[in-house]
């Protein structure tokens, strides 16, 4: 634990009596929680950091966009705009933020992207279109009680697990460990390939889930491709290259591109990092560029990196899930 973790310990009974009291309200109905009478799923997590929420959000629209008018909407993390922001040609990262670009890009002639840091309000701009979504995704949105998703997805890491961790600011939990009692499902993220049933077993015997509650085991697919708006390249025929991440959790990543035995220098900068122009001046020197798919939205706008600039996909590969697809659509 660092030193100035240690130093704010006294802080914490401070923080979990705050937001114990918060959730209580909530729950006693003292504070609205607004309800909907069409489909929400919420994807959000108990600790900050990066728990798969992205991929996540991108299973669900794989899931369901074939046979139901889709939206996602996200705060929009790190943006320069306010409000309520609906995603079109127009958009950029820094309009809409990295991740909820990423979902226009990706997905842009199936769904709705929208982004508004008061959900409720988002929803409201949403259901008032002319393009009414069937169902809305809310991504990150665990904590935003104002609204009452009627399917909550929490994700929680398998390095990392809530039931292991403290509330902030010793911790990285955002509310008390019994905010996971809301979770109609519980997804252990970013567990090993290899994860054994007795591991599975002790993980479920410690997140100790409620009768209604299901827990699944989900790890990251990485592709055998990188890839830019115009080419794409097999990650075995990848020479020397920078990697350049800008993402809570770099260790699979990393570990993937290693275990590939590849050459490759890391330049690792803070989560949703809003890149210099200095920092991109120093980019325009190296002869390729290797980045995760949430980063090359953010850097896709410099011409000068046009070249050489290449994002590696990922996915959520779930354990069981024809029965997670089958609550999901149950629910929808």
């Amino acid at each position: 634990m660092k030193l100035v973790r240690k130093i704010l310990l006294p802080i914490v009974p401070i923080y979990y009596l705050v937001t114990s009291l918060r959730n209580k309200l909530y729950d006693a109905g003292v504070k609205k929680s607004t309800s909907y009478a069409f489909p929400v799923i919420c994807v959000g997590n108990l600790n900050v950091g990066g728990t798969g929420k992205t991929p996540m959000i991108e299973y669900l629209i794989n899931l369901l966009k074939e046979d139901f008018k889709v939206a996602t909407l996200s705060r929009g993390y790190k943006r320069k705009t306010e409000g309520f922001q609906l995603a079109d040609k127009n958009s950029n990262a820094d309009s809409i933020g990295d991740e909820p670009f990423q979902f226009y890009n990706k997905y842009k002639d199936d769904i709705i992207v929208a982004v508004d840091a008061n959900r409720n309000n988002g929803i409201k701009n949403l259901i008032s279109a002319n393009d009414v979504p069937e169902v809305i995704l809310l991504d990150d949105a665990f904590q935003h009680r104002k609204v009452n998703a009627g399917f909550n997805i929490l994700l929680t890491t398998y390095s990392n697990p809530y039931f292991s961790d403290y509330v902030l600011p010793t911790g990285n939990l955002r509310e008390p460990r019994s905010g996971a009692n809301r979770a109609d499902v519980i997804i252990v993220t970013k567990c090993p390939i290899n994860i054994s049933e007795d591991e599975k077993l002790e993980f479920i015997s410690r997140i100790n889930p409620k009768k209604s509650q299901q827990v699944f085991f989900s790890s990251i697919r990485y592709s055998n491709k990188v890839f830019s708006d115009e080419s794409s390249k097999e990650i075995k025929e990848l020479k020397a290259f920078t990697l350049v991440t800008g993402i809570a959790n770099t260790s699979p990543l990393v570990s993937f591109l290693s275990e590939k035995g590849l050459n490759f220098e890391h330049l690792n900068f803070k989560d949703h990092h809003n890149f210099t122009q200095n920092e991109i001046d120093d980019l325009n020197n190296e002869t390729l560029i290797i980045t995760t798919e949430k980063d090359y939205m953010r850097l896709k706008q410099y011409e000068s990196l046009k070249d050489k600039l290449f994002y590696l996909p990922i996915e959520a590969a779930i354990d069981k899930a024809e029965s997670l697809n089958g609550l999901i659509l149950n629910f929808v």
